[in-house]
């Protein structure tokens, strides 16, 4: 079936196009072809922004990195070793794949004993309610200093580690960075506590100084609202006399004047400094907070727009749930609307008359490949615009935080995890005190097609779906839908539950218990996206 999809595939292309036609249209290699770089999405939401006073944070990894994943044991390292550093564990394969990685230095191991920390490609959450969201912001590349000791996931590796707060964690990695040298392209970490929600960006200071060093800052994101980070600098103007508010590095003025981004008199606007972007914008930032506030009446023309807004609403993490699955329907940004026929249909109507009527179809995916749109570009220009949707087909995996200052730490903090494209994947709670994870989840699902991977339950139904997306894509929402009712609605009781025993002194039992109940959710929706791909199948065998 999927050979005679394919054949049907390439002869209609030569059919549209013309067999032997000598047209060149020019495909970009990598997904990320826009006028900035398009990878990860961090939303951040700080407590008085929520519905129930937690802070939330979110990450998706959109690209094509590791999807293994462990929840890392607490470490007591032996009085003479060192902390390793390495290069190069977004692409290994299971967790002690060390083919193709770097060893590239070393730092002081800590003295007392390591927290537990959920290690994703780029570690997020550690026992302690700490947790963090990530996203590339590259920067300019006279910026890069390829001697530098880290790479942004180490940093964070090590920041959940040995810290309990954003605060600490922040000034743990700035710190660092200064010290050993940022090595890589700017990135941009949402870093969040139960309390406070922090913007942290970090890049190379170049050939400024003796030694590699890095320029970081680090924003404080008000009480009551939203931020978002889709790849592009947010930081502007930072004020050096509100450490309440700006966290920065202490070699920040002196290293920008040596690089010639700073005359040293006007005001220290950030993001200028260090991207050649034309705004602290695109898509994604707009879309988020112009939903979110639409009362402050943004424009997608603004030339800036705010750092963080309040959001006239509360927000849930349904609501995150909701935002990590757009793709744009029905707005100006929707992809598809030009790609919709009126089919007419004979039908019986009620009276056993037939009737003509014309049923409105969108057979071409949001998910659409590079090369299918190239192709209907080529037919009609402009009727498939590339518009970076927050929800993506090339996403590898995605975690929405809560953290949640009144409950234990084993409990209060939760990473909603799902792998592949976030519209077509339902999510399961991972606890901060869970030991475990379900089967499958600790093998990568990149570099090969494997059936104990986790994730391919996932992607071979969800790439299947694309296939005829207009009559698979009502089935994938209403699964997800139920996943969600269910999600929330069993995490109440087992919240509680888990709540009372910690109270009792029972942490086994507790743990035992948020270990379980992750099993066992994961495994019954690998079993309803198998069946839900063989229910695709059949559709598609039956017509195309």
């Amino acid at each position: 079936m999927k050979k005679m999809f394919f054949a049907f595939l390439f002869s209609a292309t030569l059919i549209c196009c013309g067999a032997g036609a000598q047209t060149v249209t020019q495909v970009p290699y990598l997904p990320d072809d826009g006028p900035v770089k398009e990878s990860c999405t961090s939303i951040v939401v700080a407590k008085d922004a929520s519905d129930d006073g937690s802070v939330m944070t979110a990450h998706t990894c959109d690209s094509n990195y590791r999807t293994w994943i462990t929840m890392e044991p607490r470490k007591v390292f032996a009085p003479d070793e060192a902390d390793k550093i390495y290069w190069g564990l977004l692409h290994t394969e299971e967790p002690y794949d060390m083919r193709n990685t770097e060893l590239k230095g070393s730092i002081a191991a800590p003295t007392s004993e390591t927290f537990r920390y959920l290690n994703v490609a780029y570690p997020c959450m550690n026992e302690k309610q700490l947790a963090m969201g990530e996203t590339t912001t590259e920067g300019k590349r006279e910026l890069v200093n390829k001697a530098g000791l880290f790479q942004i996931e180490e940093l964070e590796r090590i920041a959940l580690q040995r810290c309990s707060t954003a605060r600490q964690a922040i000034a743990l990695m700035g710190s660092l960075a200064e010290e050993y040298g940022y090595g890589d392209w700017g990135e941009c970490l949402t870093v969040i506590d139960t309390r406070e929600a922090w913007l942290f960006e970090i890049y190379g200071s170049g050939k400024s100084g003796s030694k590699p060093g890095a320029l970081w800052a680090a924003q404080r994101i008000p009480d009551d609202h939203v931020c978002i980070s889709a790849n592009v600098p947010r930081i502007g103007v930072i004020d050096f006399n509100a450490p309440d508010q700006f966290m920065y590095g202490s070699e920040l003025r002196q290293r920008c004047k040596e690089l010639g981004l700073w005359d040293g008199k006007s005001a220290f606007k950030f993001w200028p400094m260090v991207t050649t972007y034309p705004k602290n914008f695109y898509y994604r930032e707009f879309y988020v907070l112009s939903t979110l506030a639409p009362d402050l009446g943004l424009s997608f023309e603004d030339d800036e727009i705010p750092f963080s807004v309040k959001p006239k609403e509360k927000v849930s993490a349904q609501k995150m749930f909701d935002l990590y699955r757009q793709t744009y329907d029905g707005t100006d940004f929707d992809q598809v609307k030009h790609l919709k026929i009126g089919v007419k249909r004979n039908i019986r109507n009620q009276d056993g008359e037939t009737v003509t009527v014309v049923d409105s179809i969108a057979p071409i995916s949001t998910f659409m490949t590079n090369n299918t749109r190239a192709l209907l570009n080529q037919l009609k220009p402009d009727c498939a615009p590339r518009i970076r949707t927050i929800a993506v087909i090339q996403c590898s995996y995605s975690e929405i935080i809560k953290l949640r200052g009144w409950m234990p730490d084993e409990v209060g903090g939760v990473a909603y995890f799902a792998f592949d494209n976030p519209a077509q994947t339902p999510r399961v709670p991972i606890y901060a005190g869970q030991t475990k994870l379900p089967k499958g989840f600790e093998v990568c699902g990149q570099k090969r097609y494997r059936k104990d991977a986790a994730i391919w339950r996932f992607r071979e139904t969800n790439r299947v779906a694309t296939i005829g997306w207009d009559r698979t894509q009502e089935k994938i929402k209403k699964a997800l839908a139920d996943y969600d009712r269910m999600l929330f609605e069993d995490t109440k009781a087992l919240e509680d539950k888990a709540v009372q025993l910690i109270k009792e002194g029972r942490k086994e039992e507790a743990t035992e218990l948020l270990n379980g109940y992750c099993s066992r959710l994961s495994a019954s929706e690998q079993k309803t996206w198998e069946e839900l791909r063989e229910e695709f199948w059949t559709i598609f065998a039956r017509s195309m």
